[in-house]
C-alpha cells in the first residue's frame, strides 16, 4: 500500500500544502494540479485522486499541491500566476527528495491550464516534463471563471476530454488543440466531473504510457 503523506512547504504567499505519496521502487514523479480553487477544487477532487492512482500503478511517486487558499496552502487565488510559482516551488521539492527521475505533469480543469505554464517554465529551465496529461483542460472563455491562454504543449501530451463537457466546452479544447495539431481524446457522455467515468481515464493513460 502506499504512504500517504502531508507536508507543509515555504513558498512566496505562505505555506504550500502537497499530500505526497511516495513510491517503494519509483521509476518517475507525478505533479498533479486539481481544479479551480473557486469553483471547489481540491487535492481530494475525484479526477485528481485517480490521476493520482494511475500514476502510482505505473511506478510513480505523486505530489497532489493544494492551490493558494485551499485546505492548509495561504495566500490567494491569483488565476494561475502565482499558483505556476507554487507548482515550481513543489517541483523543486520532489526533484531534491526523489532526484532525476523522470517528471510528468498532470492536471484538472484549471490545474491543467496551470499545468501548461508550468510546463513551459521547465522547459525554459532545461528540466522538460518526461509528458503531461491534461483532463478537462480550461481553454478559451468559461462561464463564471475567465478567459483562458492556454499554453502550447508537446505533441505527445494526453489530453482527455467529456462530449458533454458543459464547463469547458469541447469546442474550446479543440480551438486550442488544433494549431498544435494535438490529438485530443473525447469520452462519449463523459461531462466535466467525468461521473461514472473515472475508470476510463485510468484506462487511456495506461494504454498510452510508453516508457
Amino acid at each position: 500500500m502506499s504512504r500517504h503523506e502531508r507536508i507543509l512547504l515555504d513558498g512566496a504567499a505562505g505555506k504550500i500544502e502537497v499530500f505526497v505519496e511516495p513510491h517503494e521502487s519509483a521509476s518517475g514523479i507525478a505533479l498533479i494540479a486539481h481544479p479551480h480553487p473557486l469553483f471547489g477544487g481540491t487535492a481530494d477532487n475525484k479526477v485528481v485522486t485517480t490521476l493520482a492512482r494511475t500514476f502510482r500503478e505505473l511506478g510513480y511517486a505523486t505530489l497532489r499541491p493544494s492551490f493558494r487558499g485551499v485546505g492548509g496552502s495561504e495566500g490567494e487565488h491569483d488565476h494561475g500566476i502565482s499558483e505556476t510559482e507554487d507548482l515550481l516551488a513543489v517541483h523543486d521539492y520532489a526533484r531534491k527528495r526523489f532526484g532525476t527521475l523522470p517528471m510528468a505533469l498532470a492536471g484538472f480543469s484549471f490545474g491543467a491550464y496551470v499545468i501548461t505554464r508550468v510546463s513551459k517554465q521547465l522547459a525554459e529551465r532545461g528540466d522538460p516534463a518526461e509528458r503531461l496529461v491534461l483532463v478537462g483542460t480550461a481553454a478559451g472563455f468559461v462561464e463564471g471563471a475567465r478567459a483562458y491562454e492556454t499554453e502550447a504543449v508537446a505533441g505527445d501530451t494526453i489530453v482527455i476530454h467529456g462530449s458533454a463537457d458543459e464547463t469547458v466546452r469541447l469546442a474550446n479544447v479543440l480551438a486550442w488543440a488544433t494549431p498544435l495539431d494535438l490529438p485530443v481524446v473525447v469520452v462519449a457522455g463523459a461531462d466535466h466531473f467525468f461521473h461514472r467515468r473515472l475508470h476510463i481515464i485510468r484506462d487511456i493513460i495506461q494504454r498510452a504510457w510508453r516508457r
